[in-house]
């Protein structure tokens, strides 16, 4: 009976000892996998590794595109100044200033904007030289500079009117200015209203002006091309010269036409009166057959 159980219980010591390497060795497992859970990046498995970003490139052509666009919105504040002329000798002197704004586009060209104009009080000096301009019916006259970011240049901009157009119960005036960019091309001056005829001699109630003004902008037109260009584009092979519309046939061929259809009316008339001529001529004999029979009977 020994041996026997002897045998069994060093079996019995084998399967205890499997069961128990065995759930050593399931618990080492799942503390190793909850570790990679806890620790992760100290001693756990390595990731999938992640595609790489390519790094942001910036073009010259797209900073040059946002400086472009950041400055198509610029606009600077300039001022400019009106000029007078009240005939008293002094010549031009400063009479306002018009201030604006300067907007550069995209494409580099400059126009103006948000016109303003601010006039000068008249002196007693000026007031006077004003109401001899009234009395002689004389000629106010004002001056703009012709480029309003050079107003040091000598080229300026006159426009004229009667002194006695303006007066109302102030002095009212109407400024039309024709721009093409910064270039003043263009000053349209006179009264609000119009100017009356004839013009009465009346002084203002108030010496103070009250202005109107305009800004006109011109729009360029595209070039038309003259006919010397056209026929330098056809030598060139670069354009074809505009054919003149195409005469009908009467209009090319009616002289000839009409000296021929004379020919052809002179012949047929003449055609016509061929019979008429021989029976006349075969008439004629026998006209004088009877008169010679009547001679040998006497």
């Amino acid at each position: 009976m020994a041996p026997p159980r002897r045998a069994l219980l060093a079996l019995a010591a084998l399967l205890l000892l499997s069961l128990s390497l065995t759930a050593a060795a399931f618990q080492s497992d799942e503390l190793v996998l909850n570790d990679d859970e806890e620790f992760e990046g100290v001693g756990a498995r390595p990731s999938a590794p992640s595609p790489p970003t390519a790094p942001a490139v910036t073009s010259s052509r797209r900073r040059s595109a946002d400086a472009a666009s950041a400055g198509a919105g610029e606009s600077n504040a300039l001022q400019f100044t009106l000029e007078h002329d009240l005939g008293d000798g002094k010549g031009f002197i400063p009479a306002g200033a018009f201030s604006a704004r300067l907007k550069t586009s995209a494409h580099g060209s400059q126009t103006l904007t948000k016109l303003r104009f601010m006039r000068n009080e008249l002196t007693q000096d000026d007031k006077d030289a004003f109401k001899k301009l009234l009395q002689e019916d004389g000629f106010y006259t004002i001056r703009l500079p012709s480029n309003v970011l050079d107003p040091t240049r000598k080229d300026n901009v006159v426009s004229s009117v009667r002194a006695r157009c303006i007066p109302r119960d102030s002095l009212d005036e109407h400024i039309v200015i024709h721009m093409d960019g910064v270039n003043i091309l263009a000053v349209n001056y006179g009264s609000v209203g119009g100017c009356q005829y004839p013009r009465p001699m009346k002084f203002p109630s108030k010496w103070t002006f009250s202005s109107y003004t305009i800004l006109k902008t011109a729009e360029q037109a595209p070039r038309t091309p003259s006919f010397v260009d056209q026929l330098l584009e056809a030598d060139n092979g670069l354009g074809e010269v505009m054919k003149p519309p195409e005469k009908s046939f009467w209009a090319k061929y009616w002289m000839y036409i009409i000296p021929l259809g004379l020919i052809v009316m002179n012949a047929v008339t003449a055609a016509a009166n061929i019979p008429e001529e021989q029976a006349a001529g075969q008439g004629q004999p026998g006209a004088r057959a009877p008169a010679a029979a009547a001679a040998r009977r006497r």
